[in-house]
């Protein structure tokens, strides 16, 4: 640490925090920490390789599918090192800057994420609305482009955080409240206005729940779509297509929201209840999705029992 002037210290490392009260058998909770990651990493791994592998899988609906993977790949790996220095070896200690770098991995690879669900609510309601015209007005080439814009809007979107973050002033204060970084948690622990942090911070969550917003429309147009369909044997079959889709938008916004709630609303918030949800949203999403996907999508299913010799 060096001085600022005589009443203030300015601080030179962060403390994250695991689970309060029970530090004790952190290293007993991070054997299924470790479980859950290793199976997100493989899951997603072995979605992409088969999709990667299998021409029969090189459509859109996968397409999309590939890069929600890659997301949830970069969301477990941007959190790994941390989660993994605090349960299984109890160091809390991280730099500014590594703090810095962290958040905007996270962040960037949140709103990636949500961009995608986004799209691909969009892509089930082409197939469902215009089923004929379906792959001539989502071709291959406009996937790839679509998947390029989300990455690049997703990393400008948040590119702001670690050099706004950079210029506040941090003091008397280094304790985080999760076992990451996170835009909002790091900016309250400033001494310097970080009003700019705010609000920027507020329209960057603005932005990932407008996504939100816009599944909810695309959903209102499938049913109106859905309920159209004479068959009530087509129906369910309609909306058995979006079935994977609805639970990986659950999995992903209710954590989310219930995190970004607290910070933003919560007065007497429980800091236990924060740090279980902080974690149930890094840790869940790319968990469950590979398991959803290859449940409730009989090619994805039957592909991936191909590729490991389970025929």
């Amino acid at each position: 640490m060096h001085s600022i002037n005589s009443s203030n210290i300015e601080i030179t490392t962060f403390f994250l925090i695991g689970i309060p009260g029970l530090e004790h058998i952190h290293a007993w909770i991070s054997v299924p920490i470790c479980f859950m990651y290793l199976v997100a990493i493989f899951g997603n791994c072995t979605i992409l390789f088969v999709i990667r592998t299998e021409s029969s899988l090189h459509a859109p609906m996968y397409y999309f599918l590939s890069v929600l993977a890659v997301s949830d790949l970069g969301l477990s790996l941007s959190s790994l090192p941390t989660m993994l220095r605090i349960f299984v070896f109890n160091a809390t200690g991280i730099s500014p800057n590594a703090c810095f770098a962290q958040e905007f991995f996270i962040h960037g690879f949140t709103d990636m994420g949500s961009s995608v669900l986004l799209a691909m609510s969009f892509d089930r309601f082409l197939a469902i609305r215009h089923p004929l015209r379906y792959s001539s007005i989502l071709t291959n080439a406009r996937v790839a482009k679509m998947g390029l814009v989300f990455l690049i809007k997703s990393m400008l979107l948040v590119l702001p955080f670690p050099f706004t973050l950079k210029k506040l002033t941090y003091c008397r204060k280094s304790l985080l409240s999760h076992s990451y970084c996170l835009h909002q948690d790091v900016m309250k622990l400033a001494c310097s206005d970080n009003t700019v942090n705010f609000f920027y911070g507020f329209f960057v969550a603005l932005c990932v729940m407008s996504d939100s917003v816009f599944i909810l429309v695309s959903y209102i147009f499938i049913l109106k779509t859905v309920m159209g369909i004479g068959s009530h044997k087509e129906r369910l079959k309609a909306l058995n297509t979006c079935v994977s889709h609805i639970c990986a938008v659950l999995i992903f916004y209710v954590p989310i929201i219930a995190l970004a709630s607290m910070h933003r609303f919560g007065k007497h918030k429980s800091p236990v209840a924060m740090i279980l949800i902080a974690d149930i949203f890094l840790l869940v999403p790319p968990l469950m999705n590979p398991i959803v996907y290859c449940v409730k999508t009989r090619q994805i299913r039957e592909k991936v029992w191909g590729k490991l010799c389970l025929k």
